[in-house]
């Protein structure tokens, strides 16, 4: 008898343990993130093919700031969306469970909570003092010399005038991640047929292209023999290459070009 009341009494504070680690805001942030998961997967699996894998738009638009997802609650306005589809647009109804369709919407909600946490992280102002801490002529050295940039720009004519058409933090963010150029892309298929378009999605699966009359076509990439031109893969080169002093110095450089 002994013996089972010290066991009792030995076990109460595993029990404890136990209880407390299964605190109901950290149970409840689990299952919402095994929502999320799901939902990026269910997402991925249906619409990444025009909406993105990020669902930031591809030949379908961007969902993260779509006025639709940002008055959703809980799925009831894109509910209606996956299972009815918007035929006019070109998108089909999908047969998905109410699981499915709620998983999709947590996912999309995620990740506008999180690109609006990014916005108001950015400046939409800078002082240009605060960002002019580079040397101009140490700056057009790299520009014609170990950057490569003078190979695509020219001062007299692409960059002409650059510093009076961007802000300088926009100026700045240009030379790492400069936005508008789309990939070309060619497609042969085993019968030597050959298309030729705009590159709408790509992945290690997947190629998709919009041809010169507006016809989207996709392949399996195990299929057919793609050639890609990316006209920013120089400058993803240079992502691996380029340190903190020759962006300030290319920057400072690029100012002067009023």
């Amino acid at each position: 008898m002994l013996r089972i009341v010290l066991l009792v009494l030995l076990s109460v504070p595993l029990m404890r343990q136990v209880l407390c680690a299964q605190d109901p805001d950290d149970v409840r942030q689990a299952q919402a993130d095994a929502a999320v998961s799901a939902g990026k997967a269910q997402f991925r699996k249906t619409c990444a093919f025009c909406h993105g894998p990020d669902a930031r738009g591809a030949s379908g638009p961007d969902l993260i700031r779509s006025p639709l997802v940002n008055h959703d609650v809980n799925g009831n306005l894109i509910g209606q969306v996956i299972r009815n589809g918007r035929p006019e647009k070109g998108m089909p109804a999908f047969s998905l469970s109410e699981t499915q369709i709620r998983q999709i919407a947590d996912f999309l909600h995620s990740e506008a909570k999180i690109a609006a946490t990014v916005a108001r992280r950015v400046p939409t102002e800078y002082p240009l003092e605060k960002l002019l801490v580079g040397n101009a002529e140490a700056g057009k050295k790299y520009f014609n010399g170990a950057g490569g940039c003078s190979e695509c720009h020219s001062p007299e004519r692409d960059l002409a005038h650059i510093a009076s058409k961007y802000k300088p933090i926009d100026l700045q963010s240009r030379i790492a991640f400069p936005p508008g150029a789309v990939p070309t892309v060619v497609v042969t298929e085993p019968s030597g047929q050959k298309f030729t378009g705009d590159q709408v999605y790509a992945d290690e699966f997947l190629i998709s292209l919009r041809d010169r009359d507006g016809w989207i076509h996709s392949w399996k990439r195990s299929s057919v023999k793609v050639d890609i031109h990316d006209p920013l893969a120089v400058h993803e080169e240079l992502l691996t290459r380029y340190t903190d002093k020759d962006i300030h110095d290319l920057f400072a450089y690029l100012e002067t070009l009023k």
